[in-house]
């Protein structure tokens, strides 16, 4: 892999790649190129090319890109050929949702532990996951060797949380709550803002709307 800085649009790019490329797999094709690629991907194939490019040759010109040797460097280059634990915080709807749906992910990533403020749900059963109160955090992230965090609790609690995290030893955390968290730079956060999406989307229809408007002028 060449030693300069690679943008965060490219890493975030990789795994779309990576769930096509499953897909064609499944599918039985064996190669693909990057004009296949940006047509399905809605991508240019020159961007899709200089991508892979950071990370190595993985083409062959004329021919594209054997599927399943792309997608083991692609899994390769995001981590996923080992398994990576995962802990999840708060149990409601949306925590319950993402342990349930931890059922169908494929790669090794995984929800391994669950827990909750609430102790009255210590014990219950989400996937056959089992939720544990927040006092055992730290000792089941360093048994499990649990790497990467999720949090779905309301805003005031987020930052607690994401502190008990760091002090266990997470490196990752993917935050759902609607606040922005703080973090020594050891950590990586990521923030998931539905509310910041829809209103984003709703800016973006009525410019879509102006310009069909114009369009049929």
């Amino acid at each position: 892999m060449k030693s300069f800085k690679i943008s965060e649009a490219v890493i975030r790019r990789l795994p779309i790649y990576l769930r096509f490329l499953n897909d064609l797999s499944q599918s039985g094709i064996q190669t693909v190129s990057s004009q296949d690629l940006g047509e399905k991907l809605d991508l240019n194939p020159a961007q899709i090319r200089k991508d892979l490019a950071y990370f190595g040759e993985f083409g062959r010109k004329g021919v594209g890109y054997n599927v399943d040797y792309l997608i083991e460097k692609i899994r390769h280059i995001l981590k996923l050929d080992k398994p990576m634990n995962v802990a999840l915080v708060g149990t409601g709807n949306l925590g319950r949702a993402l342990c349930n749906y931890n059922m169908y992910l494929k790669d090794n990533m995984k929800i391994v532990a669950v827990f909750d403020a609430d102790e009255s749900k210590s014990g219950t059963l989400i996937n056959h996951l089992t939720v544990q109160p927040m006092r055992e955090l730290t000792s089941v992230v360093k048994e499990l060797d649990i790497s990467v965090g999720i949090i779905t609790v309301p805003a005031p609690e987020a930052q607690n949380v994401a502190d008990q995290f760091i002090t266990a030893g997470v490196r990752g955390i993917l935050n759902f709550a609607p606040v922005v968290l703080k973090a020594h730079s050891g950590v990586r956060i990521h923030h998931v803002d539905f509310t910041a999406e829809l209103l984003s989307l709703a800016y973006y229809m009525d410019h879509i709307q102006e310009k069909s408007e114009g369009v049929f002028e």
